[in-house]
């Protein structure tokens, strides 16, 4: 493989300041950092591909409650990104090799052959798909929900990386009814039409609750949601009795400092109907995504699953309008931007 020469500098992107209610492209800088030959046990690696994702806002504020790490005004973000190595001073990695790591939002990552995790490409149709959601859909649908076969589903923001294939794994494992909400006409077509859900509302259109009592009218199983506010609400009051809560995100509360991510919490409705809700976290470990992505070759290969995602071009630069325009809920999917 001919090795290329590095350029002098990687590009970056940098928090400017914190944001106090909405995202807007003032909250980022493009910089550049100097790029040298790895140290020893080092790699370079070319960062090709990153996914964006609407845990990065709450890494935004410096008050978040989330275990882990808030981004730093001045200093380089980071995010979840697949590349290439390209230099190598480390037995454990070559150049040539595909890795996933966590040093996005540059052109090139630079550390310890540790830091990167080695991925089969054989595996997946391009690279970019190992950057799915699916360990977080998957952890929450099947091992948090326990969905089983026979359910009715309800996943709320289902047009978004997670909840597209939660939805997904829910009709595999056997689900009798799925219904996802979403934002506006189009991404209704799009959950049915092309993501198999059997039923898709947009919450703008009237009470939640009346939606979903229509849609399912002998109540949910099961509820992944991903929204908080008033679709968490509604869908605890159409809960059957002995209903199973995933509790994964309340994309409700993350963008303009909506109080969505304090959702009312009608208890005698969680007693009487033994309700059980349960949250969990998106950190996965090495053998959660390897087993993951073991699944989704196959289903993927088999045509039983899709990977609907959009994908961003514009390289490195393009990352802080890309973002503002997730957090505006603009794409459906997994949201890629191509950096190389």
């Amino acid at each position: 493989m001919t090795v290329d020469q590095l350029p002098a500098t990687s590009r970056e992107v940098r928090l400017a300041s914190y944001p106090r209610g909405e995202v807007t492209l003032a909250h980022f800088e493009l910089g550049e950092s100097p790029l040298a030959e790895p140290g020893e046990g080092e790699v370079v690696v070319r960062n090709d591909w990153m996914t964006l994702g609407s845990v990065a806002r709450d890494q935004m504020n410096p008050d978040t409650q989330l275990p882990i790490p808030v981004f730093q005004p001045g200093v380089a973000m980071w995010g979840r990104t697949v590349g290439t190595v390209v230099r190598s001073n480390s037995p454990d990695l070559a150049v040539g090799d595909l890795v996933e790591h966590f040093s996005g939002w540059r052109d090139y990552a630079v550390g310890s052959a540790h830091g990167f995790f080695r991925r089969d490409r054989s595996l997946l149709p391009g690279p970019e798909y190992f950057l799915s959601q699916g360990p977080t859909a998957w952890h929450g649908m099947v091992g948090t929900a326990d969905v089983r076969e026979g359910d009715v589903v309800f996943v709320s923001g289902a047009t978004n990386g997670v909840g597209a294939l939660a939805g997904q794994i829910a009709r595999l494992k056997g689900a009798k009814r799925v219904i996802g909400s979403t934002g506006s006409k189009e991404k209704i077509d799009f959950l049915v039409d092309e993501l198999g859900f059997d039923a898709a509302f947009d919450y703008h259109d009237g009470p939640v609750a009346d939606r979903l009592a229509e849609l399912a009218p002998d109540g949910l199983d099961v509820v992944f949601d991903n929204v908080g506010g008033e679709q968490f609400e509604a869908a605890v009051r159409v809960a059957s009795r002995g209903a199973r809560f995933a509790l994964c995100g309340a994309l409700a509360g993350q963008h303009g400092g909506g109080e969505g991510g304090s959702p009312r919490l009608p208890l005698m409705s969680v007693i009487t109907k033994d309700l059980s809700l349960r949250g969990f976290a998106t950190l996965h470990t090495p053998d959660q995504i390897e087993d993951w992505n073991a699944r989704f070759g196959p289903w993927l290969r088999e045509g039983r699953i899709v990977f609907p995602h959009t994908v961003v071009e514009g390289g490195v630069p393009a990352l802080p309008e890309a973002f503002v325009a997730l957090m505006e809920r603009r794409y459906s999917g997994t949201v890629l931007v191509r950096l190389s």
